[in-house]
């Protein structure tokens, strides 16, 4: 079971140096302890999901040209999430505007081998859902 997940929610992704938050960028979604829902469609980059600071994955090809001009070494170069799928698995019980909500055990990965994961859902509901 997982909590449900509102704008604010904390996301860290395997290869990011910082973790970022969640924005829910439609106004008109409905609340979760006083906090705009989120669904497994919010996983727009820029929008939805901004920066994780630095990328550190050598199949990121700005990671791979520094680290190649650095005779090897790992050179973190500054991360622009490349979203290539929806948040999964998303509530099987809850939808919110006929869309699956996000909940707190759900993933979505970047082009760059980077998994991204929620690690706080940005709300103090005790809302469970499957």
């Amino acid at each position: 079971m997982g909590k449900l997940v509102t704008t604010g929610a904390m996301l860290q992704c395997s290869f990011g140096t910082a973790p970022t938050s969640l924005a829910v960028a439609d106004p008109t979604r409905p609340k979760c302890g006083n906090m705009l829902m989120a669904t497994i469609q919010d996983m727009a980059p820029g929008t939805n999901i901004p920066t994780f600071g630095m990328c550190q994955s050598i199949a990121n090809p700005q990671v791979q040209t520094a680290t190649s001009a650095a005779m090897g070494t790992l050179t973190p170069q500054p991360c622009i999430p490349a979203i290539v799928s929806a948040w999964a698995p998303g509530s099987a019980q809850m939808k919110v505007k006929n869309t699956p909500a996000l909940t707190d055990s759900c993933t979505c990965s970047c082009m760059w081998n980077g998994i991204i994961s929620i690690k706080n859902p940005g709300n103090a509901a005790k809302a469970n859902v499957k």
